[in-house]
């Protein structure tokens, strides 16, 4: 049997997010990052992992290292890494990212805001966005904060604000890779039955 699978993206933003105190920040682009959530977004038939940064020397670092995967001794040592890298899409924010989906996929994303905390207003479970997911054509952009989190304004914009991940206790601080398996899993392996 099988099973349509859902068109989706995820989006990495590291501006605009908090830090510890609150402010307004651009983060820093990690290596692990690129790397597990290309191969998240490939294992999951994903569209794109696009990370979201101003700051051109950001940019240009995510741009070396994808060819350096794809081209040269990478592509030679790991020939399966080009294949989950070649998703990775850098775009310097979050609207210019929403209109490459739209310029690719013909019709505008539905935005789902990330969260280690609990926002009021447009919540949405797991179980209910990974229903609509499997049951429209539409095109899904899971949108994921760096840092201390997505900042306000990114919140407002988006269409459904997900449900936070809870652990056993009191520790709330996963790394965003971690988040975003735990996010993807929750959505999209449950429907797959292996």
């Amino acid at each position: 049997m099988s099973i349509k699978i859902p068109f989706f993206y995820l989006l990495l933003v590291h501006y605009p997010v908090y830090n510890k105190r609150g402010k307004v920040v651009v983060s820093s682009i990690t290596n692990l990052d690129i790397h597990d959530m290309a191969r998240l977004t490939r294992t999951y038939e994903g569209k794109g992992f696009i990370m979201v940064t101003p700051l051109r020397y950001q940019q240009m670092m995510v741009e070396r290292i994808v060819t350096h995967w794809k081209q040269g001794f990478g592509a030679v040592y790991n020939p399966n890494r080009d294949e989950a890298l070649k998703l990775v899409i850098v775009k310097k924010n979050i609207e210019e990212a929403v209109r490459h989906i739209e310029e690719v996929e013909g019709k505008k994303p539905i935005l789902v805001a990330t969260s280690a905390k609990r926002w009021e207003g447009k919540n949405i479970s797991y179980e209910e966005l990974s229903d609509l997911m499997f049951e429209s054509e539409d095109v899904y952009a899971i949108v994921l904060g760096t840092g201390w989190g997505l900042a306000k304004e990114v919140i407002d914009s988006c269409n459904y604000i997900l449900d936070p991940i809870y652990g056993l206790g009191n520790y709330n601080h996963l790394s965003v890779r971690c988040a975003a398996a735990i996010i993807v899993d929750r959505l999209l392996g449950r429907r797959v039955g292996r």
